[in-house]
């Protein structure tokens, strides 16, 4: 008898016009993908710029409410957090009023207003092929009035919403929100805020190529140099580092954080899930450890810092400052906790304690490691005692690196 071949084990090669139809439609999505975090970025950057213009002009209602400025951030981060969850940490509210201050409503008000005079026109079509309609507060059957004053827009009274809608609010601010975090917190001047900005805008700089240029003082270089046209042409080309793809760009964890969701693979609810669990074993092991506080902040020159833990051991008579790291160890860790530790030591440690002591704490995927930074204790007799009475680094790691496992596979359910 004749075998006859299954049509299933028959397989044909795609054809060309398959070819071309799954490559349409990859195209589409990542231009909707792209899309999509572009406008919800816009939405954020406006309705984060809103939030600070409403903190500034609440201060700036009398002179007592300015005076207590700090605590009144304290209090806005405890009842936002309350009520909407993670995003409304006091630093991230101070990000809010800097935007602001560094954007006020008189600029944002009058950009707005000559991009929108017309009422209703319709510019080229975006990527994915749809015309887009602008909409101005005049030409819309609700919406505040804009009165114009000596400044050129009416100023709205704390608390109350602007003269536009946020949708329009949005088109003032065409970079996402982590190019404004960048540009507020890294930039010296108004000059170079502005430099980069336009510069990011007009070459389509990822938030890293941003980072990168700001790092390698590229305004300053461009201030100084002969031929500024030619430097400004190569600033515009992108490293392959620089590239970020629609996943990423969806994923972002400020616009996860903005629209309330959270994604399953967060290092951030990683490293906090750690912490915890860190904590609790540490204290587990005897009564010599006695818990300071967790995310302790420091200021060193004009920046914040954070220790993830901060104990007290009490035979040793000594603070043990913990820094995790979600991922591999490198020079700049050891860097950082020596940094902490010299802080810790002028400003933490009382006239009869001990030196502090850091533990690096490294939970990589694939690997885990512990190590304690004694350098700079005052005698190798110290340093022998401090290895004696505190926990082996190996298990250490072997905690963190089994708890890691824990975790990811409860994440994945």
């Amino acid at each position: 008898m004749k075998k006859t071949l299954s049509k299933k084990t028959i397989s044909k090669p795609p054809s060309a016009e398959y070819g071309g139809l799954i490559g349409g439609i990859a195209k589409l999505l990542e231009a909707a993908r792209r899309t999509a975090a572009r406008t919800v970025n816009a939405l954020m950057t406006a309705t984060y710029w809103e939030i600070g213009r409403r903190i500034v002009e609440f201060e700036q209602q009398g002179a007592a409410r300015a005076g207590y400025g700090e605590q009144i951030l304290s209090k806005l981060s405890h009842d936002l957090t309350a009520r909407f969850g993670r995003g409304f940490s006091r630093q991230n509210l101070q990000r809010f009023r800097q935007f602001y201050v560094s954007q006020p409503a008189e600029k944002i008000y009058s950009t707005l207003s000559s991009k929108l005079t017309g009422g209703i026109r319709s510019t080229p079509s975006n990527e994915l092929g749809e015309a887009t309609i602008v909409q101005t507060p005049s030409a819309k059957s609700k919406g505040a009035e804009i009165r114009p004053t000596a400044s050129g827009i009416s100023q709205t009274p704390s608390g109350k919403s602007s003269p536009f809608a946020l949708s329009e609010l949005a088109r003032a601010f065409p970079l996402p929100w982590s190019h404004y975090i960048l540009l507020i917190t890294r930039t010296r001047s108004p000059e170079a805020f502005a430099f980069y900005h336009t510069e990011a805008l007009r070459g389509g700089w990822s938030v890293r190529q941003l980072d990168r240029q700001i790092a390698s003082q590229f305004y300053e270089r461009i201030a100084l140099s002969r031929n500024k046209n030619a430097m400004l042409r190569k600033g515009t080309v992108a490293s392959a580092e620089d590239s970020i793809s629609a996943d990423e760009e969806v994923r972002d964890p400020l616009v996860l954080e903005f629209l309330g969701l959270k994604d399953e693979y967060s290092e951030t609810d990683l490293e906090e899930a750690l912490l915890r669990h860190l904590e609790n074993f540490l204290l587990e092991l005897g009564g010599d450890f006695a818990f300071i506080g967790r995310q302790r902040r420091l200021r060193i020159g004009g920046e914040w810092y954070r220790v993830d833990l901060l104990f007290f051991h009490r035979k040793l008579r000594c603070l043990v400052v913990i820094d995790l790291k979600v991922g591999k160890f490198t020079h700049a860790d050891a860097g950082q906790m020596h940094l902490y530790l010299n802080y810790a030591r002028e400003h933490w440690t009382q006239a009869d304690e001990n030196p502090p002591v850091g533990l690096i704490l490294c939970a990589e995927k694939d690997d885990a490691i512990a190590r304690y930074a004694l350098e700079g204790l005052p005698n190798k007799v110290l340093a022998r005692e401090y290895k004696l009475a505190l926990p082996d680094e190996k298990r250490l790691a072997a905690e963190i690196e089994k708890t890691r496992g824990l975790l990811e596979r409860r994440i994945r359910r």
